[in-house]
């Protein structure tokens, strides 16, 4: 058996390839989807502590308040230690309050981490507790069944939606029938959502457009107006300017663990992947390199931009482009229509992750 000998100017790390996104094709099994219910990775560690309200915005302050009392009266008994539905037990007594909130304001005041910290903060083991995306509900329904996953959510004391997606009249629908059913089970519900076609406005819509679309479940709810600007813009510099090709190379060359992929052939193969597995296309990747960034030629690719930018943001990857900055990804057209909230998010959080990645990019 020969050994290996490594140069000064050729190391393991410089000799590893980078990883592609476009090479990926995960398979997520139900099991899986179920078990990841939970606050990403980004989204570990924050509680109600930790959100900084801003001062100029008393409603930031209110919604830390009235959610921590939400968490508090989640308290009472709704299922046994095990988890497992006690069914010969008595249906519960009906909540005196309402057994929802949703949380009403433009992108980056902090919505999921809010909801992030009502999940941590709902005094029940994280078996009973479920949060996630409407994307990753609407999966679930799919690989579990209507049914089964009323069964298996109605075990929880608390589920949390965010970015739920108002935008598919019946995905809209599916779901609130689910959450009509897992109401009349005694589940809580906490929600933020995106915006609708056509609303226009300040970019996002108001809570009684929410409270319409998911029909009979409005008395359930209360809305919380949470007011504000992007916290990620807040007191920081504007986003880096893009890197060249071979920087950005050379960089994923060098870092262990990091994607690289030409732009225009990720989005390509973005359409042959569904959405509700951009997480697992994601698994284990420390960077996100990409090459020749351009404009998004349609709708439907840049709505599946948006959900990766959303899962990769959640997992706190950095990511270094060369090509065109990211808040010229969407046209014009695009950020005065329907979906414009979903646009300024995706660009406001890879803007955000562009300024994690400077330091991968070597003097």
């Amino acid at each position: 058996m020969s050994s290996s000998t490594t140069t000064p100017a050729q190391s393991p790390i410089a000799d590893a390839a980078p990883l592609s996104l476009c090479a990926r094709e995960p398979v997520v099994l139900a099991d899986r989807l179920v078990a990841e219910m939970v606050p990403p990775p980004r989204f570990d560690s924050v509680r109600f502590e930790t959100y900084i309200p801003d001062p100029d915005q008393p409603s930031q302050t209110e919604a830390v308040r009235v959610l921590s009392g939400f968490a508090a009266g989640l308290g009472g008994a709704h299922a046994s230690g095990s988890g497992k539905r006690r069914w010969f037990a008595k249906k519960p007594a009906a909540s005196t309050g309402p057994r929802g909130v949703y949380l009403d304001g433009g992108y980056g005041v902090g919505k999921t981490h809010l909801l992030a910290s009502l999940w941590h903060a709902t005094p029940a083991a994280p078996e009973q507790k479920a949060f996630g995306t409407f994307v990753e509900l609407t999966n679930l329904v799919g690989a579990l069944g209507f049914q089964q996953t009323v069964r298996t959510l109605g075990e929880h004391r608390l589920l949390c939606i965010d970015e739920f997606e108002l935008d598919d009249p019946g995905d809209t629908v599916l779901v609130s029938t689910l959450l009509g059913k897992l109401v009349d089970a005694g589940v809580a519900l906490a929600a933020t959502s995106n915006t609708l076609p056509g609303k226009l406005g300040e970019g996002r819509f108001a809570s009684a457009d929410f409270l319409r679309e998911i029909q009979g479940l409005s008395a359930h709810f209360r809305p919380l107006r949470i007011d504000g600007e992007d916290y990620r813009h807040r007191g920081l510099p504007e986003a880096p300017a893009p890197f060249s090709d071979e920087q950005v190379a050379k960089a994923a060359y060098a870092t262990p663990g990091a994607s690289l992929d030409d732009f225009p052939h990720l989005l390509d193969h973005l359409a042959r992947v569904h959405p509700s597995r951009y997480g697992a296309l994601t698994d284990d990747l420390e960077a996100v390199c990409l090459t020749d960034v351009q404009p998004v030629p349609d709708q439907s690719t840049a709505l599946r931009l948006v959900v990766l930018a959303d899962r990769l943001y959640d997992r706190e990857v950095p990511v270094l482009a060369s090509g065109l900055p990211f808040d010229r990804l969407f046209s014009e057209e695009m950020l005065n229509g329907g979906y414009r909230k979903k646009y300024f998010r995706a660009i406001s959080r890879l803007t955000a992750l562009a300024r994690d990645a400077k330091g991968l990019v070597g003097e």
